[in-house]
């Protein structure tokens, strides 16, 4: 079966926003006057932002309400967002992109992400136009290790999971793509710590081995 379809997972895969959120938090850490080690920053790995700050207002006795604090740090992602210079696509991604557009394959964000932080990125980096469609699993029921975000991408890239193929960074992702039983392509992120790729059909570094004439033996 052709590929006809790439579903694309967003953070680690098209650009990489976590130092953007340690540099908010710790910001807001240094507001709040509370010493936040690296051992318990790593514990928040994964939890929503609401988790986050429960925590902080359990652990360190804080006044603050959560929305105040999640306010804060969402402020400091933003000017950190549209001001940080080392803020960049991840390399290569974006030739990637254009490559699978101009040969004709349906492009599909599936991404965990919040619908805002998507359009975010996409408006930053003008990339609108090479996608026919986004899915944010923060709307959804079930989150990644769930298939569910994958599924809808390919229903909404009108084509069969046979004809797709996800590109991905994180053990949650690539297990989704595995339990929705669509060839998945790791991207081993320089910057994607103890990530598990057993699953995927094929690991890459670099985005040039995923060209279609690279990748067209697996379709």
């Amino acid at each position: 079966m052709p590929l006809k379809a790439v579903l694309f997972d967003m953070d680690g895969v098209i650009v990489d926003t976590e130092p953007l959120h340690r540099k908010a938090y710790f910001k807001t850490f240094s507001d709040l006057g509370i010493d936040v080690s690296e051992d318990l920053y790593t514990s928040f790995t994964g939890a929503s932002t609401k988790r986050v700050c429960e925590t902080l207002i359990n652990q360190f006795n804080l006044t603050q309400t959560y929305e105040e604090i999640a306010k804060t740090k969402r402020d400091y992602f933003k000017d950190y967002f549209y001001n940080d210079e080392e803020f960049n696509l991840i390399p290569g991604v974006k030739q990637l992109i254009e490559h699978y557009y101009e040969n004709g394959i349906t492009l599909i964000l599936a991404s965990s992400a919040t619908m805002n932080t998507i359009n975010m990125v996409f408006e930053k980096f003008g990339l609108d136009k090479y996608f026919s469609g986004k899915i944010s699993g923060a709307d959804l029921k079930e989150s990644k290790p769930h298939p569910e975000v994958f599924l809808l991408a390919a229903e909404l890239a009108n084509q069969s999971i046979e004809n797709c193929m996800v590109i991905e960074d994180s053990t949650n992702g690539i297990l989704a793509s595995y339990r929705a039983n669509i060839f998945c392509a790791a991207y081993r992120s320089p910057h994607s710590k103890n990530q598990d790729y057993t699953l995927a059909n094929i690991v890459v570094a670099d985005y040039i081995d995923l060209e279609l004439d690279k990748i067209s033996k697996y379709f």
